[in-house]
């Protein structure tokens, strides 16, 4: 493995979409709805179309996994990629949303980049060299207890026929923390736990480009994530816990009446 070549493809197709971003927010031109509630933007499109060709210029036999389009290649080297997460709050014109992009080798993801563009605020995180918020390094919060812990959480696609099966673990989790907060794009959830911003994130059904990135990111931080049951978290699981570590048992606590969110 390139690693010095890869970490810079990766810098520069998260500087080249994060600038698409930025200059299309006003637009409003949504294209797709992959349903009610999962809106595609023209935005979307051309951030993909701008990573995918700076990826495979640089690296021509690796493969793919992109949100919009299908998956490419066979390679054991893989590009896991989120070209707008947040893609309901950037259709309104809400600036909270980002360019995720991570690389995995045999199964590992060992490299994941996520840029906010509006906040000028880059995540890094390099598997084994800890993880980094424009440049500097950050690690999780020391917050010892979930009844002091601020978390934040999100909703799946099909909340409209599904919120009863949603809500219950989001009020347990009002009674028992000292707030929580929603804010409609996982992988900046997540670098949020990574930077002590929150203690604690959960939710359900998240796909690997939403969290691959992120995953590194956390980790390298010093924070853990497992699903629900508390296994450790893989790129398939559809539930998905992140924490500073401290408050994480009392976290899978909480959840444990509540094991089948997500699996139906």
């Amino acid at each position: 493995m390139n690693r010095p070549k890869i970490k810079s493809t990766l810098l520069e197709t998260l500087t080249g979409a994060g600038k698409i971003l930025k200059t299309t927010i006003s637009q409003r031109k949504i294209t797709a709805k992959k349903s009610e509630l999962s809106l595609v933007t023209e935005s979307d499109e051309k951030s993909e179309k701008f990573i995918v060709k700076t990826i495979l210029k640089n690296f021509p036999d690796h493969s793919l996994l992109t949100e919009e389009s299908p998956a490419r290649g066979h390679s054991s080297s893989r590009w896991i990629i989120d070209p707008l997460d947040g893609t309901t709050n950037f259709a309104h014109t809400f600036p909270i949303a980002c360019v995720s992009i991570a690389y995995e080798e045999n199964g590992e993801v060992l490299l994941g980049g996520i840029l906010d563009p509006f906040r000028n605020e880059l995540f890094f995180g390099e598997r084994g060299k800890g993880a980094t918020l424009n440049g500097k390094k950050i690690r999780v919060s020391k917050t010892p207890l979930l009844n002091d812990s601020l978390l934040c959480t999100g909703f799946p696609y099909d909340r409209r026929e599904k919120i009863d099966e949603y809500l219950p673990l989001f009020r347990r989790f009002v009674i028992k923390t000292q707030g929580m907060r929603r804010l409609g794009a996982a992988a900046l959830d997540l670098c949020y736990v990574a930077c002590g911003r929150y203690d604690g994130y959960w939710e359900a059904k998240l796909n690997p480009w939403d969290k691959a990135a992120a995953m590194v990111i956390v980790e390298e931080a010093g924070g853990q994530l497992s699903n629900f049951s508390g296994e450790p978290l893989t790129l398939e699981d559809v539930q998905n816990v992140a924490s500073n570590g401290k408050i994480h048992q009392e976290m899978l606590e909480v959840m444990k009446p509540y094991q089948r969110i997500g699996k139906s």
